[in-house]
């Protein structure tokens, strides 16, 4: 051996050192590792969300419903990298567009020439081949409308009978039941039952309580879609037949009569009547406006629309005309004699959706029975998806 312990070389110091710097060697290289997961999965996030938002900024631009008038020419301008194949909305309609379609090119102007009333369907694409959104394409007839702005009560019969709730009541032997908590629904619309068709809530409760306690077949509507479903009443401690629900059937309130046209023709609210307590619109199979007097006013604040309150006399005297429709476009119907004497302004031609532009306006209001103008801006104009009645 050359040398001895002081100056010679330690081994096994030499080995400890040599498993350390390897250590360190391995750790580093999971740090390394573990930084080269994390970046690939933070640029694959990054993507994704930009991917994202630049699919619903497209989806924005184009709105869910177009008009145009018929047997005019007319040009729009989405302005995106997108086509758009436009066919007939039902293959029996006569149409100028072919059963298989037309692509259209949406990233530049687009002039269009119409014809008669008429409907299509038109699928974006974006970049031609990633489906973007299904646009419904409606050609109407150009018409004018009288601007009114004048307070109306409401009063709406609704098709059915809309069940709000279910609830328990002690059956003749005092226990808590509830026959319809599994099986009816909020929101549920009864039209039928047992084959026969109920008009108001009087014609359901003799029909319950005739049942004998026999099962009771409904026809039902939910979410849209019609059912049928059985359920057997239960003998209340009065020894009257009940099925546990609450309901109603009609809707009332007051609001604005927005236009009406040459021929008598309204269209009221802007929005639909919806249960207060379901939020479903109320399928409507008639109702009527009214005269009415508001006595209060709550003004309207961000995210908080603002509120009218009314009185109304349910009387044929202070009938303006009847509700034939409510969607959630609004409430139409036909004003009678007196509704039409409301209509003193001139009719103005109606603006389609894409033609609306930023910049001055006029908006109609009733103030101490006079129907009065006030000046504002349009500082926005949103053309996207569903928005129906929030557009400017």
């Amino acid at each position: 051996m050359y040398g001895n312990e002081k100056h010679g070389i330690d081994l096994e110091r030499a080995a400890k050192d040599g498993e350390r710097i390897v250590e360190e060697w391995k750790r580093g290289a999971g740090r390394l590792r573990a930084y080269r997961i994390f970046l690939a999965a933070f640029l694959v996030l990054t993507l994704t969300g930009a991917t994202g938002l630049f699919f619903y900024g497209m989806t924005k631009r184009i709105p869910s419903t177009l008009y145009f008038r018929a047997r005019a020419s007319q040009s729009v301008n989405f302005g995106i990298p997108a086509t758009g194949q436009v066919r007939p909305a039902a293959s029996e309609m006569r149409s100028n567009v072919p059963r298989e379609g037309v692509t259209i090119d949406l990233s530049g102007p687009v002039k269009l020439q119409t014809a008669g009333k008429d409907r299509y369907d038109m699928q974006v694409r974006l970049f031609g081949w990633i489906p973007l959104k299904n646009v419904d394409i409606r050609v109407i007839e150009d018409q004018e409308l009288i601007p009114m702005g004048i307070p109306i009560g409401i009063y709406l019969k609704s098709d059915g009978i809309m069940v709000i709730g279910t609830a328990q009541f002690k059956n003749a032997e005092g226990e808590m039941v509830s026959p319809a908590a599994s099986v009816l629904q909020s929101g549920d619309v009864i039209h039928k039952i047992n084959g026969r068709k109920i008009d108001d809530k009087e014609e359901m409760i003799k029909e319950i309580e005739g049942c004998g306690g026999r099962a009771v077949a409904l026809t039902i509507k939910r979410g849209g879609t019609e059912e049928n479903v059985t359920l057997w009443p239960a003998r209340d401690q009065t020894g009257q037949y009940k099925i546990g629900i609450w309901v109603r059937d009609n809707a009332q309130g007051v609001g604005t009569l927005t236009f009406v046209d040459a021929n008598g023709r309204f269209g009221a609210l802007g929005h639909g009547i919806a249960d207060v307590d379901t939020g479903v619109i109320v399928e409507a199979s008639g109702g009527a406006l009214y005269q009415t007097e508001i006595v209060n006013l709550r003004r309207g604040e961000r995210g908080t629309p603002g509120e009218m309150t009314g009185r109304i006399t349910y009387d044929d005297r202070f009938v303006l005309g009847e509700i034939e429709e409510n969607s959630d476009r609004g409430v139409y119907g036909t004003c009678n004699a007196e509704g039409m004497n409301l209509a003193a302004g001139e009719p103005l031609p109606i603006a389609l959706r894409q033609e609306i532009e930023l910049g001055p306006a006029t908006i109609l209001c009733t103030l101490d029975h006079e129907v009065e103008s006030f000046n504002v801006e349009v500082t926005r104009i949103r053309l996207e998806g569903g928005v129906i009645n929030r557009g400017i």
